[in-house]
């Protein structure tokens, strides 16, 4: 069951490996329990599965990995079901839990710029990490997503890229002209640089001529983070928040910020409305005179 719940995973729904791998683990988890229990997966009813919840919440797993595990179980016994393993679908009635919401870290407009300004003129990656940067900022990509980016999905001249996203769907992001100028001028650079067979296609290359690892980004980023003097702990996903909340704070359309994030539903990106909120009411506490009265 397992081996063609994962191979329905990869085939129909098309999942990356990282979701696709969560999935799998956490449905593994659920039948080692069920089978220390000696309860087959044809007699699994929702009472079984709301107990092996309340054990996870007793364990102190976080309601957003809750939320997670519920997802990938369900997704399993509909696969069941509609494969004719099970004769009726046990979590139509279970709960997901409430994740509640998060908001993420966003950079300011002059951290971004104070990231940039960290990056050392003199080393021999200054113009690709600043064209890296410029990238996630200014397009919103996700770090899988800038790590694939292709040269022949770069339309510079039109100002536009195309990326494949979650899915394999893929999607159009209009570029900024700064992130066009400094993707140009790496491409210039790039051109006699050493390039592995395979990778020629690639945009952006680590020294070896191999395209870059997504913790090779990460480590990037947190040492300009780092020199840049910001304490706090960001990471490529952090430009990607900061590019949807600019746009939102600039007045940017919800549906069209939609769109360049690549998400299926409005209500993902709904969470920067309330970052703005955020960012609104701390406005009023500092600069309202009333609070500035109570102080």
């Amino acid at each position: 069951m397992l081996q063609d719940y994962e191979a329905y995973l990869v085939l129909e729904r098309g999942l990356s490996d990282n979701t696709r791998e969560a999935y799998i683990r956490d449905v593994s988890r659920l039948l080692a329990y069920l089978d220390d229990l000696a309860i087959p997966v044809r007699q699994v009813t929702v009472s079984h599965l709301r107990a092996y919840c309340a054990d996870l919440h007793d364990l102190g797993i976080a309601p957003r990995s809750q939320a997670r595990i519920v997802s990938s179980i369900k997704s399993f016994f509909k696969f069941l079901a509609y494969n004719g393993d099970i004769d009726t679908n046990p979590t139509l009635l279970l709960e997901t839990p409430r994740a509640g919401l998060h908001l993420p870290e966003v950079l300011t407009v002059d951290e971004i710029d104070s990231l940039i300004a960290a990056i050392d003129p003199d080393s021999a990656e200054a113009v690709r990490n600043r064209a890296i940067i410029e990238t996630l900022y200014g397009c919103g990509l996700r770090v899988s997503e800038l790590v694939n980016l292709e040269i022949g999905r770069l339309y510079l001249d039109e100002a536009y890229l195309i990326v494949t996203g979650k899915g394999s769907k893929e999607r159009l992001v209009p570029m900024s002209d700064i992130a066009i100028s400094a993707i140009r001028s790496y491409l210039d650079e790039r051109a006699g640089a050493l390039v592995r067979s395979g990778e020629e296609g690639i945009l952006f290359l680590s020294r070896r001529g191999s395209r870059l690892t997504r913790q090779m980004i990460f480590t990037i980023i947190r040492r300009l983070a780092d020199a840049a003097g910001i304490a706090r702990t960001i990471s490529p996903h952090t430009l990607r928040h900061s590019f949807a909340t600019h746009l939102l704070e600039g007045g940017a359309n919800l549906r069209a910020i939609q769109q360049m994030l690549g998400h299926e539903s409005i209500a993902t990106t709904e969470i920067y409305i309330h970052i703005d909120r955020t960012r609104l009411r701390s406005e009023i506490l500092l600069h309202h005179p009333r609070n500035r009265a109570r102080g």
